[in-house]
């Protein structure tokens, strides 16, 4: 499918790019004691890893369904998400830890052009990246490429408060640096629960939000013959649902009649809700006086 090798490419393209900018990171970091450009180069490896992790569970996920799989292999996604999220809570936590010790102890940013250079560079690529996927999410609606967009455009924004804090240690004002650092490690390790949040949902089978089902029920209604809807459940599929109702409807009409009535209901709820998988309607007949 289209949808997946696009999701694929968005993958390799962002592991190798965020390879080539934690090296640089880590290289120039170091050399020049910049606790701030480290947590940004941990930041890229968190990165690295996502991208890999997000291939191969679009990979997986791609599979069609089977005799073992009857409704696909969506949650794949979900799965290595969850890998990621733990990948990012443990090195969150490593990076806050390393960032208060400088913070306390002092640590004397040793001012560089090389750090300015990769801290531009590391913007430019990333808004380069932002834009290009976000291209990619207005046709495609993928909540992969959405979470890489995202990701992109959260790394020029945590790059720009590096690159102000290595401006800040030319004036000799150094503790900007471990301020910085701490900030990007607590944004790491929101971004760590927030995903862990949401995999979680997903592979304990999270329903359909309130307002979609409200709008599924609306819109059934609206065919004369639905009396009424109930027993609205959904279970998760990865990024869709499976849907399952119940519809009430007049007990006089023939069976083939009920069923051409569900078949609409059906056909009319997947083209509207692009994150309904399949759909199971048990059609309840009541005795209605003529």
């Amino acid at each position: 499918m289209e949808r997946f090798k696009i999701t694929r490419r968005v993958g390799v393209l962002g592991f190798l790019a965020n390879t080539v900018l934690f090296l640089m990171k880590m290289i120039v970091g170091i050399i020049f004691k910049s606790q701030s450009m480290i947590a940004d180069g941990f930041n890229s490896i968190g990165d690295v890893f996502a991208s890999l992790m997000t291939f191969i569970g679009n990979k997986i996920a791609s599979g069609e369904s089977d005799e073992d799989h009857n409704f696909g292999h969506g949650k794949a996604e979900y799965i290595f998400s969850m890998f990621i999220s733990m990948s990012i809570l443990v090195i969150a936590i490593k990076l806050l830890y390393d960032s208060c010790l400088s913070l306390i102890n002092g640590n004397n940013v040793i001012f560089s052009f090389g750090l300015l250079i990769v801290s531009i560079l590391t913007i430019l690529i990333k808004l380069g990246l932002y834009l290009y996927t976000k291209k990619l999410y207005l046709k495609e609606k993928n909540i992969l490429i959405k979470s890489s967009m995202l990701d992109h455009r959260n790394d020029m924004f945590l790059t720009s408060g590096v690159l102000v804090s290595i401006i800040l240690s030319y004036f000799e004002i150094y503790f900007v640096d471990a301020i910085v650092g701490i900030l990007i490690s607590i944004w790491f390790l929101m971004s760590g629960v927030k995903l862990f949040k949401e995999s979680y949902n997903v592979l304990m089978d999270i329903s359909l939000d309130i307002e979609t089902k409200n709008k599924i029920v609306k819109m059934i209604l609206k065919h004369e013959e639905v009396l009424k809807v109930s027993d609205v459940n959904s279970v998760s599929v990865g990024y869709k649902f499976v849907l399952v109702l119940t519809i009430t409807v007049d007990g006089n009409l023939t069976t083939f009649k009920s069923h051409k009535i569900a078949n609409s209901v059906e056909q009319e709820i997947k083209q509207k809700f692009d994150n309904i998988k399949e759909v199971i309607i048990h059609i309840h007949p009541v005795s209605i006086d003529k």
